[in-house]
């Protein structure tokens, strides 16, 4: 089984900088892809950021210029740095991550539990 534990949320004023991380722990074998993505109240949830194991990222329209997305493979974690933040950003922002664990040794998509980012103006 794979765990994802998502810590750094909180509230914050406009223009006002978070750090978000997750880290990926239980039987993995390796962590590809990792991502994340956000819902807010009576919204679908989406995509912020990905990134491969290689470092190939990727950012939805609205946070490009804004939030970095990194991680270290070492300690499979992946982090979400928001800078500029605005109260269209506030949303529960949830930890992806397809791993592969040594029982299965295929691919898996797991999610983290959510962490709130409140954003005031």
């Amino acid at each position: 089984q794979v765990q994802l534990v998502e810590s750094g949320g909180g509230l914050v004023q406009a223009g006002e900088s978070l750090r978000l991380s997750c880290a990926a722990s239980g039987s993995i074998f390796r962590v590809n892809a990792m991502g994340w993505y956000r819902q807010a109240p009576g919204k679908q949830r989406e995509l912020v950021a990905s990134i491969t194991r290689g470092g190939n990222t990727n950012y939805a329209d609205s946070v490009k210029g804004r939030f970095t997305i990194s991680r270290d493979n070492a300690k499979n974690t992946v982090y979400l740095q928001m800078n500029s933040l605005k109260p269209d950003d506030t949303a529960v922002y949830y930890c992806n991550a397809d791993v592969i664990t040594y029982d299965l040794l295929r691919a898996a998509s797991y999610w983290g539990q959510g962490t709130q980012v409140t954003v005031s103006s």
